[in-house]
């Protein structure tokens, strides 16, 4: 089968399936990427029950297991790989999830860290990744669901004056990737050393996605999809653990000088996600452990 023909496959499914759920016995469904561990994996186990979830990622294997883990704690789950910088992946991903039900809940918790990849994929994966996962599953959503945004406390840790001439650059991911793409990578050379540039790019890229989730709920908030994300600090998972050495200062600067749990982020994203908080949109909630919150009070309290 062409590209061309599967992609008008998916369209008809997307279409029908649009159709179908205004059926009020329609199975319930969570789409949550990057669902093979960590955070991902967390929140879908406080999700209700008597939902089906979609666990969806790069590696199959991988989401097996993760499937095979929440079977035996009696939810329905099913595995679906997509690579959110691709579209055309993510526009397959909710063609699939679409046709398993009516889709209350998507959480995009895939993402890359500084020590994964260089910038330019870390840009294609956390920003546009999140552009492509926010409109297309818009195309089959309806009132009274959410779509969460995970994003990372790196995103108020960019200078004033940077993420003023970025921001102005945002909206520009909407007209033209290539433009936004060469944008964000000239501000992501600015640093010397090639783990600030991917830091560098890191950050724009989550600095992005809560601008982005912000835009989406305004735009949204007509059909009566709520959008907000959720900034975690540094986690103890094994992307977090990658981050740990230069992540030190975080952990000085926050609370309770340690890093967070997977489960705690878990409960804390399926909490705003859940669909009783339908008056919170259009925000961030940084859940840091006041690393962030110490650094803007550190003047205030020496």
């Amino acid at each position: 089968m062409n590209e061309d023909m599967k992609n008008s496959t998916v369209d008809m499914i997307l279409e029908k399936s649009h159709q179908d759920k205004s059926q009020p016995s329609v199975r319930e469904v969570v789409v949550i990427t990057g669902g093979g561990s960590g955070m991902g994996l967390s929140a879908a186990k406080y999700m209700p029950k008597n939902k089906l979830i979609i666990l969806s990622g790069r590696t199959m294997s991988k989401l097996e297991k993760a499937v095979s883990e929440l079977e035996a704690l009696g939810y329905q789950a099913l595995a679906h790989t997509c690579d959110t910088s691709s579209r055309r992946s993510v526009h397959e991903l909710a063609a699939f999830a679409a046709l398993q039900g009516r889709i209350t809940n998507v959480i995009n918790a895939a993402g890359l860290s500084p020590s994964m990849a260089d910038p330019e994929t870390l840009l294609r994966v956390n920003a546009l990744g999140t552009m492509y996962i926010n409109q297309e599953f818009a195309k089959v959503m309806h009132s009274g669901s959410v779509i969460l945004d995970v994003s990372s406390n790196s995103a108020y840790a960019l200078p004033g004056f940077v993420e003023k001439l970025a921001r102005r650059s945002y909206a520009v991911a909407q007209k033209s990737e290539d433009k936004f793409m060469k944008k964000m990578l000239r501000f992501s050379a600015l640093p010397r050393k090639e783990y600030a540039r991917r830091g560098f790019a890191y950050a724009l890229s989550k600095n992005f996605v809560c601008w982005y989730a912000s835009v989406s709920a305004f735009e949204l908030g007509e059909k009566g999809i709520r959008v907000l994300s959720l900034s975690p600090g540094l986690i103890s998972t094994d992307m977090g653990h990658l981050e740990e050495k230069e992540g030190e200062k975080m952990l000085r600067e926050s609370a309770e000088h340690r890093m967070g749990t997977p489960e705690e982020l878990g409960f804390c994203i399926a909490m705003a996600a859940d669909e009783r908080n339908g008056y919170l949109t259009g925000v961030d909630i940084l859940a840091d452990g006041g690393a962030i919150r110490h650094g803007q009070l550190r003047p205030l309290i020496a």
